[in-house]
């Protein structure tokens, strides 16, 4: 079935579950969004057909979607929030920017660990889209069974060799905060000095750069996320076609915690002035329609229960059936200021 055809059935689909299209004209929903991808477009176009909600787009990263819900205060227009990791959702949400919702719908498609810790008065926010943070290594360096946990990056076997981005960047602090969580306090900061005795250099760069790195030889070992590799698998320049010849990726922990994930996620803004529209908007980003646009527009993993997505590059690189950690996000959330100041402690750049 080609990707037109998909799309358009599950559109079909979402259409249905979703209802008629409203008559008024005058429904409007405001996203304050920090996912840019062009298939997220065509999944907002659908909703708007569909329902009749349009909706008023605001783009920015992180930091300035909070930095500007922070200056609007009770006068924001915001009614949803999308932002693209669970420590940055956990710190928005602490900084009283969201509401909590109930959604029966929400509750049965998304599993516990993807959300915040529910309260009697609900859940403020929710994940909607998943990232793993994998190891990608040299084959020719490094042996696949000594890169099979992330403990491992603080063997002193892959002395030299370890490459990463900055230790506080939102995609590493998550990852490491999962593992103090699984460790402990001194066992976790232990193995953070570790992975800093074992780098090749200085964190630098982006995920990519990362990958690039073990290809060059500069690094045995990285970390990165999926679609990242994902990306590259899908290119057809020579250059990235040799990148993916030289390195192999591992899924770490699948025989004990699992591999750690990460999320996009989505919150209802605390002072949302169309608070109904943005419930039903939260619902239909677990439809099973937004949730192949999130898999195969981004080559991220779906995050409703059970729900599976035939995406090609993922099972190149051996991610179509992976064991997932389920640590809460909620929790390991409160763990950033306190990794944080481990990460200072043990030189983590």
């Amino acid at each position: 079935m080609t990707s037109f055809s998909r799309f358009s059935m599950l559109a079909i689909a979402a259409a249905a579950a979703l209802g008629a299209p409203a008559q008024a004209q005058d429904k409007v929903l405001n996203l304050y969004s920090a996912r840019h991808y062009q298939t997220d477009e065509a999944m907002y176009d659908t909703f708007t057909r569909t329902t009749g909600i349009k909706i008023n787009r605001v783009d920015a990263d992180d930091a300035g979607i909070v930095a500007r819900l922070r200056a609007e205060g009770a006068a924001s227009p915001a009614d949803v929030i999308l932002l693209v990791d669970a420590a940055r959702l956990a710190s928005a949400d602490a900084q009283g920017l969201f509401q909590p919702i109930k959604s029966a719908k929400l509750d049965a498609a998304i599993p516990a660990n993807l959300r915040a810790t529910a309260t009697a008065e609900g859940v403020t926010w929710t994940g909607f889209s998943t990232r793993a943070r994998v190891i990608v290594y040299d084959p020719a360096r490094v042996k696949a069974e000594d890169v099979a946990t992330y403990e491992q990056l603080a063997d002193p076997k892959l002395k030299g060799m370890v490459c990463t981005r900055s230790g506080s960047h939102p995609y590493n602090l998550s990852l490491f905060a999962t593992v103090v969580e699984r460790l402990g306090d001194q066992k976790g900061e232990a193995w953070l000095k570790g992975v800093v005795d074992n780098m090749a250099r200085a964190p630098k760069g982006g995920d990519t750069d990362q990958i690039k790195g073990v290809a060059s030889g500069e690094c045995g070992v990285a970390l990165t996320n999926t679609y990242y590799v994902a990306r590259i698998i899908k290119s057809t320049k020579p250059e990235d076609q040799a990148v993916m010849s030289k390195v192999r990726v591992s899924f770490p922990n699948q025989g004990t915690s699992g591999t750690h994930v990460n999320i996009a996620g989505a919150a209802v803004a605390r002072y949302a002035k169309n608070r109904d529209n943005a419930v039903q908007f939260m619902e239909f980003l677990s439809s099973p329609f937004a949730q192949d646009y999130f898999a195969n527009g981004n080559n991220e993993f779906p995050a409703v229960k059970g729900l599976k997505i035939d995406n090609p590059a993922i099972k190149t690189m051996g991610g179509d059936n992976f064991k997932a950690e389920t640590v809460p996000l909620g929790v390991v959330a409160k763990n950033m200021t306190k990794v944080q100041q481990m990460l200072d402690r043990v030189g983590y750049k």
